[in-house]
């Protein structure tokens, strides 16, 4: 443990000017506070913010920081307050010790939930202070340090998923490399601890085989770089079980496969000399393909800069090589501390929003309907195998590998991913579900009518686009299933003889335990209140008694325009559906049936379906197309036997093309020797259009026989 007087010097070290009585006073009150509370290990609990303060000193952090280290645990596990800590330490440490506390008072059923709260806490707290993340990831990193004390198994495991997956991406996200690679290293040990033993043996094994081999190889490329007049700083280094682990997954090879356990870093005068040695390592040895990355001219989002490369290097050992200036070095090793000025009071130096990636997480933040949605796509947001793509003004894009035209849209503002609507890469238009490569140059084109579409979370990868886009479709379906509940409580009101106004929703609003009119219309919209329950919460004096159990259903034969809820204006896939199992069109009978959470599924009046919501007459609701311009496409599906020759398919597909029908779906049923069964979905507009393609297909001699097909 560390002595009072070793921490002041530490700190007094790199920074003289610090307030050598505030650390002092700080480190007897957390002591005295802490009194005889014990850790699992058995140590006294006050050795463990005593180590999160040293592991801070390590990093050069400012004193207001390492007094908030020692007191971090003070307010949550003793009896001191806020209060107290800023009468005696100021507002500054009162407000970091406060923002790291609240991020341990959650009280939540579920670890999943606890998880997602506790990380969304997180994200408010640094953005406000970069030092509470700086505090957290120590604290986290000396309490993976002694994990192995907590008895209970499964306490351990959540510890451990919650480090892989949240504060080792975070360290990363900063740039603090040391951390990252010692959580991953712990987490891994814990996790997998039979493929950590294999991993970890065969790695000492394979460095041993070789002898004293990376101290021969660092004085050869000492020596290699001296001949050319290159001063350079060497060292090197065997990486980490779970990095060698994770690289053995993703490229499917054993571990003896890897072409760089091994890594050298170079660190050079100048950003100059960095090219210098670049020339000089690929003028002496092999350079193995594909494996030169430029983080200098590219940064990654972090701030980190280096120029990477694989070589078959001295004793043809293939080895990875850095190379980097010292301020390179720090920043590679420091991340955000290394930029850390706690000379001067500037509040810029300490807020996390002038970061992009945490601009980028309070966005999600805000557009997430829950905690688990937050913490869904901000572990999307932290990859770590990063592409490069450009603006056409030059502006750099980071963006996951895997990441498309939609994803690098939001990611330049989230206004351009949801007006966007077609996308050129160098020049070129592509579909927007195209993937991203190094060096593309993308354009995007917007229209201010335009509105994202629900399936293009189906194919993004960032958690800025899934969250946008689930923000819209949520917005979205809300506002429809108010227009729709409008519309079904206008019509059934209309049927007993009162008019429809928000004053008879008002009383309903505390009948039925909702905050506003306009919950109350969604819900009805959406299925879960149904126009009975709504009836008998704003007619309290008992007209709905006149309203029997099914007379919301009307003969289709008298069915006047007044009597249906017409379609138009509500967006298919949100308020309502088309049944899949009769493909209803513009044109045909329809009858609505209101599903739970879905709204409206819309049949053709002859579905088969319709007989299994015979006993249930509260859920049929009467709709019609609204008769007027349509410029949407449906769906009709078509049955065709043809016969099998040679040029007969091109046939039928010719037909729909010329008949203005766009083919969406094609499956074969069955074949034979002369004839195959295939249903083929094609985009119409309405019920006279698919039977004139029918008419024409009828008409082509090998066809034997088309008819519109159910389910």
């Amino acid at each position: 443990m560390i002595r009072q007087y070793e921490l002041v010097e530490r700190v007094k070290a790199y920074d003289p000017s610090t307030d050598e009585d505030a650390v002092n006073r700080a480190y007897v009150f957390a002591m005295k506070a802490h009194g005889s509370q014990t850790r699992a290990s058995g140590d006294p609990y006050f050795s463990h913010p005593l180590e999160v303060a040293g592991i801070l000193t390590d990093m050069r952090l400012d004193h207001s920081t390492i007094i908030t280290a020692l007191l971090h645990d003070t307010v949550e596990d003793t009896g001191a307050t806020v209060a107290d800590i800023e009468s005696l330490f100021g507002n500054e440490v009162g407000r970091l010790v406060d923002g790291v506390t609240k991020l341990n008072r959650i009280d939540l059923q579920s670890d999943s939930s606890k998880q997602a709260e506790n990380f969304r806490k997180l994200v408010i707290a640094m953005s406000e202070d970069i030092r509470v993340l700086l505090i957290k990831l120590a604290d986290r990193l000396h309490n993976m340090r002694t994990l192995q004390y907590i008895l209970d198994e499964e306490k351990r495991k959540r510890i451990a998923v919650e480090t892989m997956d949240i504060y080792a991406p975070l360290a990363e996200r900063i740039g603090i490399q040391e951390f990252r690679d010692e959580l991953e290293h712990l987490a891994f040990k814990e996790l997998n601890p039979d493929a950590f033993d294999t991993v970890l043996s065969r790695l000492e094994f394979l460095i041993s085989e070789g002898g004293n081999i990376i101290s021969e190889i660092e004085t050869e490329l000492v020596e290699t770089c001296s001949a050319s007049g290159l001063m350079a700083s060497i060292t090197g280094r065997k990486k980490t079980p779970y990095s060698v682990w994770t690289k053995m997954q993703r490229k499917s090879v054993n571990i003896e496969q890897l072409s760089d356990i091994v890594a050298f870093r170079l660190v050079v005068p100048s950003v100059m000399d960095c090219y210098k040695a670049l020339g000089i390592i690929h003028s002496a040895y092999p350079v193995l393909p594909g494996r030169f990355k430029d983080y200098i001219s590219t940064p990654k989002p972090n701030g980190y800069q280096s120029l990477h490369t694989g070589i078959i290097g001295p004793k043809r050992q293939r080895v990875e090589i850095q190379m980097r200036t010292s301020d390179m070095h720090d920043i590679a090793e420091l991340g955000v501390a290394a930029h850390w000025n706690y000379k001067q009071g500037e509040k810029g130096a300490r807020e996390g929003r002038q970061y992009r990636w945490m601009r980028e997480l309070l966005e999600i933040l805000e557009q997430a309907s829950n905690p688990e949605e937050f913490l869904e796509h901000t572990k999307l947001e932290m990859y770590q195998d990063q592409v490069f793509s450009f603006t056409p003004k030059g502006d750099l894009i980071a963006l996951p590998r895997g990441a498309n035209l939609v994803d690098f849209a939001y990611a330049v503002h989230s206004e351009v991913g949801d007006a966007c609507v077609s996308a050129r890469i160098n020049g070129k238009l592509r579909p927007l579900t195209t993937q991203l490569q190094n060096g593309d140059q993308v354009s995007i084109d917007v229209s201010k009518n335009a509105n994202p579409s629900p399936l293009w979370e189906q194919f993004v990868v960032t958690g800025k686009a899934k969250a946008a886009i689930r923000r819209f479709v949520r917005n979205q379906k809300y506002e429809q299933f108010c227009d729709l509940g409008k519309a079904i409580l206008q019509k059934t009101l209309r049927r007993v003889g009162i008019r429809y106004s928000q004053k008879l929703l008002v009383q309903a609003i505390n009948v039925l335990n909702y905050e506003t009119i306009e919950d109350i219309l969604a819900a009805t919209g959406e299925g879960s209140l149904s126009a009975q329950e709504l009836l008998h919460a704003v007619m309290p004096n008992g007209h709905h008694n006149t309203l029997i159990p099914g007379d919301n259903i009307v003969p289709m034969a008298h069915v006047k325009k007044t009597d249906t809820i017409p379609l138009k204006g509500l967006i298919p896939g949100m308020a309502f559906h088309y049944a899949r199992c009769c493909h209803p069109l513009p044109g045909e009978r329809i009858v609505g049936i209101v599903t739970t959470g879905k709204g409206v599924t819309v049949h053709t009046i002859d579905c088969e379906t319709l007989e299994g919501f015979q006993s249930m007459p509260e859920r049929w609701l009467d709709v019609s197309w609204d008769i007027g311009p349509d410029t949407s496409r449906h769906i009709g599906r078509l049955g065709i036997v043809l016969e099998n020759e040679p040029g007969s398919l091109g046939s039928v597909t010719s037909i729909i093309g010329k008949n203005l029908g766009n083919i969406i779906n094609f499956k074969i049923i069955s074949r034979s020797i002369d004839f195959f069964e295939m249903q083929i979905d094609v985009e119409v507009n309405d019920i006279k259009h698919l039977k004139n393609i029918i008419a024409v297909l009828r008409a082509i001699p090998v066809i034997s026989s088309v008819e519109r097909a159910r389910g």
